[in-house]
Parts: C-alpha cells; sequence; structure tokens
C-alpha cells in the first residue's frame, strides 16, 4: 500500500515580466528566499530530514543554466547533503515538481520534501 502525501505549506516566487524589477535578480537568489522562508515557517522541520529540494523553473539560459534548485538549497543554509533537483516543463513547472514530490513520498523514497 502507498503512503499518504501531503502538502504541509508552499510559497511561490513573484510573477516578473523582461526586463522588469526582478530582471537582476538570479532565479537560484529568489528560490533560496523561498526555501529560507519555508524553514522560518516550518520550525520543526529537519532540514537535514529533507530528502530532496524539487523546483520548478523554465526557460533556464546563460548563468542560469545549471541546477537552480540544487544552488539555491546550498544559498539558502540547507545541508550538502540534501540533493536538488530542478523540473523545467514550461508551463506547470512547480506543478510537476509537487506532483514528483508526492510520488517519491508515496513510493517509500523520502517522507520531506
Amino acid at each position: 500500500m502507498m503512503k499518504a502525501a501531503y502538502l504541509v505549506d508552499g510559497i511561490r516566487t513573484p510573477i516578473g515580466n523582461l526586463g522588469g524589477s526582478l530582471a537582476s535578480v538570479r532565479p537560484d537568489d529568489l528560490a533560496a528566499l523561498v526555501l529560507r522562508e519555508l524553514l522560518a515557517r516550518n520550525p520543526t522541520a529537519d532540514p537535514a530530514a529533507i530528502a530532496d529540494v524539487l523546483l520548478g523553473c523554465a526557460n533556464q539560459a546563460g548563468d542560469d543554466n545549471r541546477n537552480v534548485a540544487r544552488m539555491a538549497l546550498l544559498l539558502a543554509g540547507l545541508p550538502a547533503s540534501v540533493p536538488g533537483e530542478t523540473v523545467n516543463r514550461l508551463c506547470a513547472s512547480g506543478l510537476s515538481a509537487g506532483v514528483a514530490a508526492a510520488r517519491a513520498i508515496q513510493c517509500g523514497d523520502g517522507d520531506l520534501f
């Protein structure tokens, strides 16, 4: 029998415009802010117990063309032992990341994503 998976909390980054006020902000820095806030809002969550960080991030290019999830979790101060996976599905990258995390929990790959 599969384990139940629950969404306990969620935060998203703001939506920007090309050349807008977020143009100078790197995606990994923006995602690190979200990860830090999630941990601050959930102080009983042990960062070392996180099985993986799955992050939706579409259209990575240039200096941003790397594993944004991994870079963001390191910038957020999570342990280096925590892996990160960037999901790029263009539309619905964040939704796909959440579904992948739920599936991983249901299959027993971890408890906290």
